[in-house]
């Protein structure tokens, strides 16, 4: 607000400058969609290193090839990950496993729940007789002569009474009966998350030894118990000290639903503590893996607006590179899903890396195959071939993997050396863990394949094997793209998102000149600095980029209709592909 002068003499008045920094945002941010051994389901989970895929996802999976890709992300130089895991039950079966923990003995507790339950049993008959009672009497009241009518129907307006009375007796004496049968009903926990994994839970429960803690909560001591929650197999331990079934800041429910990642309360939240015992998952409450995953997982009905599948990463703020590893006993993604995940990284400004089919095994097959991929995309991209390497759940015996996982984690590794405008191809692309291709390729072959947009892995005998290709979908030469190469796709897709999010501010400033400076002042600053760092062609920051927003772009129209219009311009680097050396004789030159 200005300064109002009240008194002759001299006034200080801070102005605001008008700067606001933009930030970039991340890059290489990946999502990665399939099937796991456990963890949560159509549920995008952030994490930052595989010891985090292990404890949550349950690491490697010969039922999936998902923990592969993940684990090449990660050895490649990849950083944060988003793991959307998908689960198919089997018919109605959740496959969730289950295990029941019995109350403490109450005979007192015992007894009131079979007087209970007798009560309420009686109750209800009586309700029942009342009711046919009120049915006989309206219909005697129905049929009766005019002289009896007056009689018949005052008997059957007290019958009706009666029985909405019986109704009401017999409805607060269930509600007792239940509350009596839950008090010592089982407290039953059940897995986490679906799958066979629930299968060797084992819980165990321990009475504290310490008096007087239960005031802290404002329960009794015998209110307390510990329960300590373990995974047999893996040796993945919780323990949860001073919980209860009492309605408290420490109910088991709301503790287990916060800090467990192995189980939760269903039922028997009430009532008494569970005796001090160890439970393993019993015969007939285990879990399953449920079926192979399929497209409609993906991007079936309703998984859109129930944002599940493919979907679910609408609750992901922010993502930047997409993999969908194999999910069929084909060892292919069908070329549908291609075209839908495609279509939803171009709404996302993300790219999708896409893996060569399985039946591309020689390079005439490549070339056939390309227009069938099932997206030409400029926010795609098709790496071929795949990689061999060792399976460590089978004794390191080689086999074959995609290579979706491995090419985002040196996208990761190029931006953070180099900066997203850097080809994540060339000597310094090199493929870690990798100690050889499924199809080995020559000079001559990648000469036929990168025409075509496919992006070939290569081996070299000193640097090994490396990414030797960076074009788009688009980068077949015939299609003449602006976006044919990648680094030029993803620095437009960087300057998008970022600029997306760092002129947030201007929404519902006024719309005039002061407005339209700040924008160019913040916005150049951004472009400036990307500059500097070596993003942009030129040997100028007016060679390189330009910021236009003033009354040449935002007409009176524009203003009046509440838009401002921000034109942004740049030269983006593009990758040296090919590499011409001339060489000439000097012959016959003499000096004069």
């Amino acid at each position: 607000m200005p300064i109002t002068p009240t008194y002759p003499g001299v006034y200080v008045e801070e102005l605001p400058s008008g700067v606001r920094t933009i930030t970039g945002v991340a890059t290489s941010i990946t999502a990665f969609i399939g099937r796991a051994l456990r963890g949560p389901v159509d549920e995008p989970v952030t994490i930052n290193n595989y010891g985090d895929f292990e404890r949550i996802f349950g690491g490697l999976w010969r039922k999936s090839s998902l923990g592969y890709a993940v684990q090449d992300f990660y050895l490649n130089g990849g950083g944060q990950a988003i793991i959307v895991r998908l689960f198919n039950k089997q018919s109605e079966v959740n496959g969730v496993a289950s295990l029941s923990l019995l109350k403490e003995d109450n005979k007192a507790a015992t007894d009131k729940a079979t007087a209970e339950a007798a009560k309420a049993k009686a109750a209800q008959e009586a309700a029942e007789t009342a009711q046919e009672a009120a049915n006989t009497a309206q219909e005697a009241a129905d049929t009766a002569t005019d002289a009896d009518k007056a009689t018949a129907e005052a008997a059957a307006k007290e019958a009706k009474e009666a029985a909405k009375e019986a109704a009401k007796e017999a409805k607060e004496a269930k509600e007792a009966a239940d509350a009596a049968a839950d008090a010592i009903a089982p407290l039953v926990l059940t897995a986490a998350s679906p799958g066979a994994w629930g299968d060797y839970l084992q819980v165990s429960v321990k009475y504290p030894t310490l008096k007087g803690l239960g005031e802290r909560y404002g329960l009794n001591d015998d209110d307390l118990f510990t329960l300590i929650v373990q995974d047999t197999k893996t040796g993945i331990t919780e323990t949860f000290q001073n919980v209860s079934i009492k309605d408290s800041p420490r109910q088991v429910n709301a503790v287990l639903a916060e800090g467990s990642m192995l189980v939760r309360a269903l039922s028997g939240v009430s009532g008494m503590r569970p005796k001090e015992t160890t439970v393993k998952v019993e015969d007939g409450a285990k879990g399953n893996d449920g079926e192979d995953i399929k497209q409609a997982n993906f991007t079936g009905e309703g998984t859109d607006t129930n944002k599940k599948g493919l979907y679910a990463l609408e609750n992901a703020d922010l993502f930047n590179l997409l993999c969908i590893p194999p999910y069929t006993a084909t060892d292919d993604v069908d070329s549908d899903l291609v075209t839908k995940a495609a279509v939803y990284c171009e709404k996302r400004r993300a790219m999708m890396l896409v893996d060569a089919p399985s039946k591309w095994n020689a390079v005439e097959k490549a070339k056939a195959g390309v227009n069938t991929v099932g997206t030409n995309s400029k926010n795609s991209a098709v790496f071929f071939p795949r990689l061999i390497k060792p399976d460590p759940l089978r004794e390191n015996q080689l086999g074959t993997f995609v290579p979706c996982g491995a090419i985002a984690g040196i996208m990761a590794r190029t931006d953070a050396q180099r900066g997203v405008w850097k080809a994540p191809a060339g000597l310094d692309a090199t493929l870690n863990g990798v100690p050889a291709l499924s199809v080995p390729l020559t000079d001559a072959e990648n000469g036929q394949l990168n025409p075509l947009g496919v992006n070939c892995l290569r081996a070299f005998p000193a640097a090994g094997r490396v990414v030797w290709g960076a074009r788009t979908l688009q980068g077949n030469d015939q299609l003449a793209s602006e976006w044919k190469y990648i680094p030029v796709r993803r620095l437009a897709l960087f300057l998008e998102e970022s600029l997306y999010r760092g002129t947030q501010w201007v929404v519902f400033e006024p719309n005039d000149e002061p407005l339209w400076a700040q924008i160019r002042l913040n916005v150049g600053a951004f472009m400036n600095n990307l500059f500097r760092q070596g993003a942009f062609q030129g040997s100028s920051p007016k060679e390189a980029y330009f910021v236009k927003c003033d009354k040449e772009t935002t007409t009176q129209n524009d203003i009046n209709m509440g838009i401002v219009n921000i034109i942004i311009g740049y030269a983006p680097l593009k990758p040296a592909e090919f590499v011409i050396l001339k060489f000439q004789q000097i012959a016959g030159q003499i000096a004069t």
